[in-house]
């Protein structure tokens, strides 16, 4: 009978121990979101080094360095245009009017050209970067957003989760780039920017950008700027925040929103 029971007793421990080795964690067992489990999304908050003059008319759909200036493209029917800005003053020094019907998404100058995407007319317009007299025009599928370079080909968003990377010369798309987070696609990507290697992308109605891999189309980084403007400067007409422009030679990055009154130049901090 001792015998029996040392038997027995040394089955359940081993059966206890195989449990505790080979089975799912008990947290797992009760129903945990395997994202729980998941290695979580660096996430990054901002500091101001210097807040600039901002057009409050400017409804922000593009924003880039070139040059020494501030290079924006502004939406809205019958108010949108390209615009050379002096950051110092805030001061549009060029301008080119989009007339109606179309309405002004996303910029970029790659190779003394500056494309101009349309959110519903399908047509992007291509100036002199310098003259901005016009150059050409190409027409594509669905709506256009953001549009940023690598310094040879274009990446463009459409207001989806899939980027598609662009052929500057004619317009075609040579891939697309599926943007997730943990296996989940990451929608309402809008404005963006090539940063080091990364693409950057503001998430339409969030005070979020996001930091993507341009080869996998995995987030690999959050920048919070929620609370970057204050109370003090809005005037009411704002809207949200768009606008990310990096300034290779000097290592400054830029940001602003529809309408806002100020562009920030930010530093970047790891959230605790």
């Amino acid at each position: 009978m001792l015998l029996r029971r040392t038997l027995l007793a040394t089955a359940a421990a081993l059966a206890l121990v195989a449990c505790s080795t080979d089975a799912p964690s008990a947290e797992v067992g009760r129903g945990a979101s395997p994202l729980t489990l998941r290695k979580r999304t660096p996430e990054y908050a901002v500091d101001v080094v210097r807040a600039y003059p901002h057009d409050t008319t400017a409804f922000t759909q593009g924003l880039l360095w070139h040059d020494g200036a501030l290079y924006e493209g502004t939406g809205v029917v019958g108010r949108s245009s390209i615009r050379r800005v002096e950051l110092a003053t805030g001061a549009v020094q060029q301008r080119r009017d989009l007339p109606a019907p179309h309405f002004g998404e996303g910029i970029v100058i790659l190779n003394d050209l500056l494309y101009q995407l349309t959110w519903q007319s399908k047509q992007a317009f291509v100036y002199d970067a310098r003259t901005f007299a016009p150059k050409g025009e190409f027409s594509y599928e669905g709506e256009g957003w953001g549009l940023t370079t690598d310094g040879s080909q274009l990446f463009m968003s459409d207001g989806t989760s899939t980027l598609r990377v662009i052929d500057p010369a004619t317009f075609t798309v040579l891939r697309l780039i599926p943007v997730t987070e943990n296996g989940s696609a990451v929608r309402n990507l809008n404005e963006l920017e090539w940063v080091k290697g990364e693409l950057w992308a503001n998430v339409w109605t969030t005070d979020r950008i996001a930091r993507i891999d341009p080869t996998t189309g995995a987030v690999v980084g959050w920048i919070d700027l929620a609370g970057l403007l204050p109370q003090s400067l809005r005037h009411g007409g704002e809207d949200v925040l768009n606008g990310i422009a990096y300034d290779a030679a000097g290592d400054r990055l830029f940001v602003t929103g529809k309408n806002w009154a100020r562009v920030f130049e930010v530093t970047l901090r790891p959230k605790l």
